[in-house]
């Protein structure tokens, strides 16, 4: 069955999986929650740690592009230099990712064909969106992933674990660890127990801190 776009409360797309009947964003809001998570929880942390202008992010779980989109439009802003790796072994298809209305809502038009080109770029090969900025589509999963580098930042937007449990074990979270720079930072927006002690095993040092909207609380781990 086709994917399905949905608005969220706060007015811009999300994709609803109907075969596990899960949204990709939260209901109220996918660019707050995404903005909230990814962003200000962690490049916006990361950079205030006094790290280079220079930024390798992995993702894990590229869905919407909305997080690689928000961190596109950072980069400009900010002047950053960024590699972003993105691993998704299920993209969107055309019908399911055109008419996303990310651009428009962020008031920057702009910058659609740069999201269009993420969602058309062949993946396993480089595409650089801009001087700065340069996205690489891993089509695998992240129990087969093989890092060629390490990573200052990971986005972890996988799916709960209550719908890929999978997804949230120790061994998992300890090959993630293996990906990251001393001081790398993991930001979620899950804040299980099971997720938290999941990722002490592994390593982690593990805060928990306030959540998007409708959130109480997320995490954000370091590599120490």
């Amino acid at each position: 069955m086709q994917r399905q776009k949905k608005i969220t409360a706060d007015g811009s797309h999300t994709i609803l999986e109907p075969d596990l009947n899960v949204t990709f964003h939260s209901v109220y809001g996918a660019v707050q929650e995404s903005r909230h998570v990814y962003i200000r929880s962690g490049l916006h942390y990361l950079l205030a740690q006094g790290n280079a202008s220079s930024v390798n992010i992995l993702e894990v779980g590229f869905g919407t592009g909305l997080n690689a989109l928000l961190t596109f439009l950072e980069a400009k802003e900010k002047n950053l230099n960024i590699h972003y790796h993105a691993i998704e072994p299920f993209p969107l298809n055309a019908a399911e990712w055109t008419g996303l209305n990310y651009c428009a809502l962020l008031n920057c038009p702009g910058s659609e064909p740069e999201f269009k080109q993420m969602h058309r770029s062949s993946c396993n090969t480089a595409l650089r969106l801009s001087p700065a900025f340069c996205l690489y589509k891993d089509l695998t999963t992240v129990q087969e992933f093989r890092a060629r580098q390490l990573f200052h930042l990971l986005y972890y937007d996988a799916f709960a674990p209550a719908v890929q449990p999978g997804l949230w074990t120790t061994e998992v979270f300890r090959k993630l660890f293996n990906c990251l720079q001393p001081g790398g930072v993991l930001v979620t927006y899950c804040s299980k127990g099971a997720v938290r002690r999941a990722m002490t095993e592994a390593g982690f040092s593990v805060e928990k801190i306030p959540g998007p909207a409708h959130k109480r609380e997320m995490i954000r781990t370091v590599r120490k």
